[in-house]
This record gives C-alpha cells, structure tokens and sequence, in this order.
C-alpha cells in the first residue's frame, strides 16, 4: 500500500507536468521566433538606392515643372512618413504639348511589416481635405508585363485628380492588400528585410466624365512608359516590378 508521503510526492509530480510542458513550449517559441526573424537586408545587398539620381528630371518629352507641386501629406502625416521611408520624391512633369502629369515616391528600407507598409493615396488625399471616390484595381502595360495598378478620383472644388498608384516589394510590384502580405511573408520566412517603395502618377482634368479619364489614363500609362525607357535598366524593376519571381 502506498504511503502517504509517496502519494503525496505522486500528485506534486503530476501538478508539476503542465508547468514544465509549458516553459518546454515557450522555450521552444522563442528559438522558433529568434531562428525565423529575418535578418538580412536586402537594400544593403543590392545597389545603393538614390531616388534623385534613378528618376531623371527630364526624359523624352518630359521636364520638371517647378510651378506646380503635388499634393503632400500633412506635417503629422509627414513626420511619420519621414520616420518609415527612407526617401521620398515629389515632381511634376510638363510635356511639350503642355501636359502635366505629377509623381511622388516614397522609398523604405525595411517593407516587411504593417507598420511601415505604403502610407496609401486613399488616406493622404482624405487628410487633406479631398473627397476620393472611385476606388478599383486596373492593368497599365509597363513595357514587357501588365502592372496591378489602384485607380482613385480626388476632388477638392474646381480640382479633378485622376490618381494611379501601386507598390513594390523588391522586384515584385502589386497593389496593398493579401498578395502584398503574403510576399512579405515569404520573404520574411527566407531571412530578408525587404525594400520597396509607394509609387503614385496624378494628373488634373477639367471634367470627371468618362471621356476625360480614360484621357487621364492614357496619359498616366505615356508617362509610365515614358519613365521606365529612361530609367537605369538596373532599377526599372525596383519601381515597376518585372515578369520574373524574386
């Protein structure tokens, strides 16, 4: 018959399983967790990123115009972005036929979580008091493959902005939402901090009718055309992905 100390030392052993099953599995948590952050950054692999330098102030047709700015964050907004991106790019360009078409970049080094994922034109407009509407996925034909591009219509009075926007991470362009989370995981699971960008083209039209914003879209796909032919072959895909699989 069993004593009752020996009973005793039984029931603590017992009490004692689940304690030491789950330090067990929290040990194991943390090697999982510190084994599978990713630590290789892939900026620091590739060539120096330089905004100013890769987009060309003139191209083709195209020129700087000074005189019209595009439109920016607020300075809460600002300092945030300045906080997640590394670099940012704001132009407008003028054609010879005196089309304008505006762009803004904004460039990050570390693209692998949601806290600095693309600061999305739906949110920068709507701070500045625009009311966008209109929201939907398209294609633009950027030389050799179809770009997954978002397509918005800011309004704010008289101004009519007809806006194309997408995302990179790597080479690999898409637009936010699942596929982007997704890549990010990946990427994640393979040890690389990843680099990408928020690229945004804009333009002004004097009527939001049907008409005039396929125009604006024929434009906007020119423009894109037009950039990606002048850019450094080396960094086309880091703006508008490519057809390979990173």
């Amino acid at each position: 018959m069993a004593t009752v100390d020996s009973l005793g030392r039984g029931a603590s052993r017992v009490k004692l399983l689940p304690v030491l099953l789950a330090v067990i599995l929290m040990v194991m948590g943390f090697g999982a967790a510190e084994l599978l952050t990713p630590r290789r950054v892939m900026a620091d692999e590739w060539p120096a990123m330089n905004l100013e330098r890769s987009v060309p102030e003139s191209f083709g047709a195209w020129r700087v115009d000074p005189s019209v700015v595009p439109v920016l964050p607020d300075p809460t907004v600002t300092e945030k972005l300045d906080a997640l991106y590394s670099q940012t790019l704001n132009r407008t360009y003028v054609r010879q036929d005196g089309a304008r078409v505006m762009l803004s970049i904004a460039y990050g080094k570390n693209q692998n979580s949601a806290s600095t994922a693309a600061h999305r034109p739906e949110f920068c407009y709507s701070a500045q008091g625009f009311v966008v509407k209109g929201a939907s996925v398209g294609q633009l034909r950027v030389q050799d493959h179809d770009l997954q591009v978002v397509r918005l219509l800011a309004t704010a009075g008289q101004r009519r902005e007809p806006i194309t926007y997408w995302v990179t991470l790597g080479h690999s362009a898409s637009i936010p939402g699942l596929s982007r989370k997704l890549a990010q995981l990946k990427y994640g699971l393979q040890g690389w901090i990843m680099d990408g960008m928020l690229m945004r083209i804009s333009s002004l039209t004097p009527s939001t009718d049907e008409a005039e914003l396929s125009a604006a879209k024929v434009l906007q796909e020119q423009f894109v055309n037009d950039l990606a032919v002048a850019m450094p072959a080396s960094d086309r895909a880091r703006f508008f992905g490519s057809l390979k699989e990173d």
